[in-house]
């Protein structure tokens, strides 16, 4: 088995289809995948009907865009294999996904006042199946510079970061509301690279409300982290995954299957 439990698609900030994903996936001898694109299920069917084609067994997943209110830092939540219908997850994202949108928008009329040309009836159009606009959308139209690249990065900052005209952020969900939402849907609640967020403090507290597991294994991941999930696992018996978090051309070069997941009982 090799599984990649952490990719995303075109339908939220991946660059790439869910076919042109799973064929890499195949080529690469991926046997269990798992899509988590933030904040939406809406991208179940068309992932089971490319699973079919391509043989490849896959997890109904999402990455939920969430807050530490105590410690105000962000923190994502994975859930898995929840219910088709999954109406708690819908429930609280369907605001959050809106949230979102409102913000590129503005961003987008920010960018375009230091006298950009971008047109937002084209970035629409060209993040469907999105129906919510990234800031990824909105780099890919102004630059082609890699993701991987200096430019790309400079660009990035001066715009998104620090005193940026497009800086500022949306409130995002509660991560307790996201764990809950996940259990009460039937599926498993998993607090997503906890090193590049630093969540290590949140997660004993999350246990108490359902959280079911860690991500282990990620890009961004040390083997201090490696060393810090499996202890957290441990004590508080909770399930360990793991993946690339592939964005495609809208994030860092990996190929999907490169970072493969512990064995869990998702795989069962």
């Amino acid at each position: 088995m090799k599984v990649d439990l952490h990719v995303h698609s075109h339908y939220s900030d991946g660059s790439d289809a869910v076919s042109k994903v799973m064929k890499q996936a195949k080529k690469n001898g991926v046997t269990h995948l798992s899509f988590v694109d933030h904040d939406t299920v809406d991208n179940l069917l068309d992932i089971q009907q490319q699973a079919i084609h391509f043989d490849i067994d896959v997890i109904p997943g999402i990455e939920i865009s969430a807050y530490d209110f105590k410690r105000k830092r962000k923190v994502h939540v994975l859930g898995y294999n929840y219910k088709p219908e999954a109406n708690h997850i819908r429930n609280i994202c369907k605001p959050l996904l809106q949230r979102r949108n409102e913000h590129s928008l503005w961003q987008i009329r920010k960018i375009n006042e230091l006298g950009y040309q971008i047109d937002e009836r084209v970035i629409k159009q060209t993040a469907l199946p999105s129906n919510t606009i990234y800031k990824q959308h909105i780099m890919d139209k102004l630059t082609k510079a890699p993701y991987d690249s200096l430019d790309y990065r400079q660009l990035y900052q001066q715009l998104f970061k620090h005193n940026g005209v497009a800086a500022g952020d949306i409130v995002y969900i509660d991560a307790f509301d996201a764990v809950v939402a996940i259990v009460k849907d039937g599926g498993v609640a998993v607090v997503a690279h906890p090193g590049q967020l630093d969540s290590y403090d949140l997660i004993p507290e999350l246990a108490e409300v359902g959280l079911g597991g860690l991500e282990r294994n990620h890009p961004d991941h040390t083997e201090r982290d490696h060393d810090k999930v499996e202890a957290l696992a441990e004590e508080l018996d909770l399930i360990m995954t793991g993946g690339t978090d592939y964005h495609g051309g809208f994030g860092s070069s990996i190929q999907v299957g490169e970072i493969s997941s512990p064995m869990n009982k998702l795989l069962v």
